[in-house]
């Protein structure tokens, strides 16, 4: 028994420190988008107008932990539509692209990811703003000196912010390959296959939940189980077209309608099932 559980262990720190010099990589390159374009980006949304839902699924594309965070300031000042708002949640991947990349068989799928997302994001960003133009208000400001303070990089430089970042993800990442190296080995790859009902055509409805808890940590296991095999590329993408970060948060904290906030779920779930279910079908 020691002899496997020694064996689990350095084969989740074996995968660990693999990926680790890949992840302070593309951490730094984030952090320097983000400590010199983190206000400039979010505030352009405001000029596009009818071209919002693009702007901002190309916007929540980018690896970045502020803009979720902003563009929910943003829609609760009244100064970007609902469905621009929807985009940035929609296309945002958190931590799927950095770990998509340190995996080399699997940073072919990158560019998968983000093009299908940004599709998405852009057709339901638009029906919605279609619907929902009552939504809009304009007297209300953002507040730009909060998008950020939940990631506190305003206190370090971005060679220390990305080397935070990296060791937070890296440990995130140890703890979930000893929890699936653990699985896979006391409970055996078809076990774990099935409790997570590999190939089932309902699995995008328990990633897309599961996309909802505000923690990086849920893109890092989705885009785990999805590398492992466990999840199907649909599947994948509707945990993460749910996995809005902090956005969630900060829209709840902003914005006083809960109702409005609780339709804006629902539309990311919904979406986020149908495209799933989709995707799998094709794929």
């Amino acid at each position: 028994m020691s002899e496997i559980i020694i064996g689990i262990v350095l084969d989740a720190l074996l995968d660990t420190l693999r990926v680790i010099p890949f992840l302070y990589i593309v951490y730094f390159l984030i952090e320097y988008l983000e400590h010199h374009h983190a206000e400039k980006l979010p505030n352009a949304l405001r000029k596009l107008g009818p071209l919002g839902s693009l702007g901002g699924a190309l916007l929540g594309s980018i690896p970045q932990c502020g803009f979720s965070a902003a563009v929910s300031n943003l829609f609760s000042g009244g100064l970007i539509s609902m469905g621009t708002l929807i985009s940035v949640y929609i296309a945002t991947s958190d931590e799927a692209i950095p770990l998509l990349i340190s995996n080399p068989s699997y940073a072919s799928d990158v560019w998968r990811l983000i093009v299908v997302k940004i599709i998405i994001a852009v057709v339901v960003g638009f029906v919605v703003d279609l619907i929902a133009r009552h939504y809009k208000k304009e007297n209300e400001s953002p507040h730009i000196d909060e998008l950020c303070r939940d990631c506190d990089c305003e206190h370090h430089n971005i060679f220390v912010s990305a080397l935070i970042h990296t060791a937070q993800i890296s440990l995130i990442i140890l703890i979930i390959n000893l929890v699936l190296g653990s699985a896979f080995e006391f409970l055996g790859t078809d076990r774990v296959a099935s409790i997570m009902m590999k190939g089932s055509p309902v699995q995008p409805l328990i990633t897309a939940l599961f996309g909802f808890i505000p923690n990086c940590a849920a893109s890092v296991i989705i885009t785990q189980l999805y590398i492992e095999g466990v999840l199907s590329f649909g599947s994948c993408i509707a945990g993460l077209c749910t996995g809005a970060g902090v956005g969630l948060i900060v829209l709840f904290r902003t914005n006083h309608s809960i109702k409005q906030n609780l339709s804006i779920m629902g539309i990311l779930y919904l979406s986020a099932v149908v495209s799933g279910v989709i995707i799998n079908l094709i794929v």
